[in-house]
């Protein structure tokens, strides 16, 4: 008498299924990483490793734990053979003197990436879209990039995504008192070089679009005076691929004044979110007088003021943010918000 054959686990609606945790998972890998190219590659190893091992899952957990597992210890091994990634205020001090030249960075520094929001999972609870954009802020990824690699993965695994710590001694094979004493650590280390906190300004509140839009108007009207009086006393810019950054108004103002804010119709901005912060796609002139892309900049504000600008002049960026590499004549010459969309 023949045996009944056996029945195959069906890995099409398993990864059907998983597939709704993929845009978390890009968030997670993001935050632990530092880079969007990192962590779409991460993620999609992570779904890889998950069809081939899908006959050894016994279910002993959620898949969605499974998955949590599989991609951090993917990031582990990925950050075993990296550097942490940084900003220009993390290679050294502020600049003092507006006029001096930009001293370029070293060329094998790995710089932080922005984050579009529009790669996040859309939610209908306001409150579940305030936590997912705030644990992705400029600020609180840069400090990350500081924990040792597997504190890290705790701080982020039980603070941010508020996994038990039975299910993150499960993710990382610790026990639970191991979980306790790196979150105490990793904690710790966080209040050491995490910046001052930022005022939580919601990126599309009335606020942070009015600021948002006096900063687009200012660019493209090279109106100096605006964007001086958009910028708290204590406000930072900082631009990549440099090392110089600054610290203040009375530094930060006048450079821009002078080395940026040259000409009326120099540069084009779209505004957008990264980072949960408002934001503005940039293209600028070149001497053929194509507006090409030019950089994405990420705004730290309060109610009233801009108090930090991040300047990311990436040309990979614009895709990446869902842009066109170059504007087409309609756009370049036009005022308002229609996106050259890819």
């Amino acid at each position: 008498m023949s045996q009944p054959a056996e029945v195959q686990p069906d890995r099409t609606d398993f990864m059907r299924d998983a597939d709704r945790f993929r845009r978390e998972l890009l968030a997670h890998c993001y935050r632990m990483l530092g880079s969007v190219d990192d962590a779409e590659d991460l993620v999609q190893e992570t779904y890889l490793r998950a069809w081939r091992a899908y006959d050894s899952f016994e279910g002993r957990s959620s898949v969605r734990t499974w998955l949590y597992r599989i991609a951090t210890n993917a990031c582990l091994t990925a950050l075993q053979h990296s550097g942490h990634r940084v900003l220009p205020s993390g290679l050294g001090a502020p600049g003092d003197d507006p006029d001096a030249d930009l001293v370029p960075a070293p060329v094998d520094t790995a710089w932080l990436q922005p984050f579009p929001d529009s790669v996040l999972r859309r939610s209908d609870d306001p409150a579940e879209i305030v936590a997912s954009r705030s644990s992705l802020r400029l600020a609180l990824i840069a400090s990350l990039q500081y924990l040792p690699a597997r504190q890290r993965a705790v701080l982020i695994l039980r603070d941010v995504l508020a996994f038990p710590a039975t299910e993150v001694a499960v993710i990382l094979g610790m026990s639970v008192p191991g979980v306790k004493s790196a979150l105490q650590r990793a904690r710790a280390r966080l209040d050491d070089v995490a910046a001052t906190p930022d005022d939580i300004v919601e990126p599309d509140s009335p606020e942070a679009r009015a600021i948002l839009d006096g900063y687009i108007a200012a660019f493209e009207n090279a109106d100096a005076q605006t964007l001086q009086n958009l910028l708290r006393s204590d406000a930072s810019l900082q631009m990549t691929p440099t090392s110089t950054w600054f610290s203040g108004k009375r530094t930060c103002a006048p450079f821009l004044a002078r080395h940026v804010l040259r000409t009326p119709g120099e540069y084009r901005m779209f505004p957008t979110i990264a980072n949960g912060q408002p934001a503005a796609v940039a293209y600028r002139r070149n001497p053929d007088d194509v507006m090409a892309f030019f950089a994405i900049a990420v705004l730290s504000t309060d109610e009233v003021h801009i108090t930090g600008i991040t300047v990311f002049a990436d040309p990979v960026l614009a895709r990446r943010f869902g842009y066109v590499d170059v504007l087409p004549a309609e756009h370049a010459a036009a005022t308002g918000e229609r996106r050259p969309t890819v």
